[in-house]
């Protein structure tokens, strides 16, 4: 089942990044921080996600797991 990750990076990336970024929202914070936000199907799929953010030579902040809203 999906789950909501909010990835906390060093730095301000280009919102453009999106599709690259398998999809994750791009909020650009006042602190030069740069917050990814969104589902992911599983714990394979964070991995390839922070395996592109490491392979970029992007700085790993924090990562946050919640899970999906309920919908109805």
């Amino acid at each position: 089942m999906p789950v909501i990750y909010e990835i906390r990076i060093e730095g301000q990336l280009n919102p453009g990044w999106s599709d690259w970024l398998d999809g994750m929202t791009i909020t650009l914070l006042e602190s030069s921080e740069t917050l990814l936000t969104g589902p992911l199907a599983d714990q394979a799929a964070l991995l390839g996600l922070l395996m592109k953010l490491h392979n970029f030579g992007l700085l790993l902040l924090a990562v946050k797991r919640s899970p999906m809203p309920a919908s109805g």
